[in-house]
């Protein structure tokens, strides 16, 4: 029995891996925003210091299609106070300095100022730059320009180290199954941020029984989410070092369900060695990323 799981799910992380050229292309362009903002604020030539890459770059769950590249920018403190002694809308302000310094090097590429973030559009990466300011304990100060504009907190190597300490306890079944679950949302249409798809996956993994065990599991873990995540609904997840709550409302539900019913089918299926119906069904879930045949 199980005949074709442990292929067809090696073959599905396989087809999610961004190409060499991929990552390199990503590399070239986070590396050359954080070389123009060293030079300006830094006086400095590095292409990584004072950059804290954040999201699926910070976390190792980067994926095809290719997504933004998100990352920190972390500003001297004078710059702070520079700003502070401003009126207005002073984040808004910051956002817009900081995407001047940027569209002096890419003088060609559309920028815009976009709530905490300067978001870059390149034509095959977008790349999202976050100004912060590191405190004392490790935490940042980044901006949001709503309202009157006012700083937030968050702790993005808090968020890195708990993605990376599951990920270890899991032997690697973490990152798998959030870029698949990655992959079912662009797939499926699902109303779910990443940030969000992530937070679910290290509490569901902290309690799964089979974590570990490989991708021989992983019609299991699949199956086993989507019932978690639909017992969710409404619910909140807890945003790591600053205890934010992060509501999740239900819109994506009914998506949920209808992936728990599919996987349920899918993995029966694979149970009674019918590979080719088993692929149909992962294939409503992950379109062709897994394949039908294996």
């Amino acid at each position: 029995m199980w005949i074709a799981v442990r292929q067809r799910f090696e073959a599905l992380a396989a087809n999610l891996k961004l190409t060499d050229a991929q990552i390199a292309d990503g590399r070239t362009k986070h590396e050359g925003i954080t070389q123009c903002l060293n030079i300006w604020y830094w006086n400095s030539i590095s292409t990584s210091s004072n950059r804290i890459l954040a999201g699926s770059w910070g976390k190792s769950t980067r994926m095809r299609p290719p997504r933004d590249i998100d990352m920190l920018f972390v500003l001297p403190s004078e710059v702070y106070y520079r700003f502070e002694n401003r009126g207005g809308n002073k984040q808004s302000q910051l956002l817009q300095e900081v995407k001047g310094v940027l569209a002096s090097k890419y003088p060609s590429t559309t920028m815009r100022g976009d709530g905490q973030v300067v978001v870059v559009a390149f034509t095959t990466f977008t790349v999202e730059v976050v100004p912060a300011f590191e405190l004392q304990n490790g935490q940042f100060l980044i901006c949001d320009t709503n309202g009157n504009g006012q700083y937030k907190l968050t702790d993005t190597k808090a968020d890195i180290a708990n993605m990376s300490n599951c990920n270890t306890a899991s032997k690697g079944d973490l990152r798998h199954l959030i870029k698949m679950m990655k992959c079912w949302q662009a797939e499926c249409n699902v109303p779910l941020r990443s940030f969000q798809i992530e937070l679910l996956a290290i509490e569901f993994m902290a309690a799964w029984p089979h974590k570990g065990n490989g991708y021989f599991y992983h019609d299991f873990m699949v199956r086993d989410f989507f019932y978690y995540i639909i017992q969710r609904a409404n619910g909140y997840v807890i945003v790591p070092g600053t205890g934010e709550l992060i509501w999740l409302g239900d819109a994506w539900l009914s998506r949920a369900q209808s992936g728990y019913a599919r996987a349920c089918r899918a993995a029966d299926y694979e149970k009674a060695d019918d590979t080719i119906t088993a692929g149909d069904e992962w294939q409503k879930i992950f379109g062709y990323y897994i394949p039908r045949y294996v």
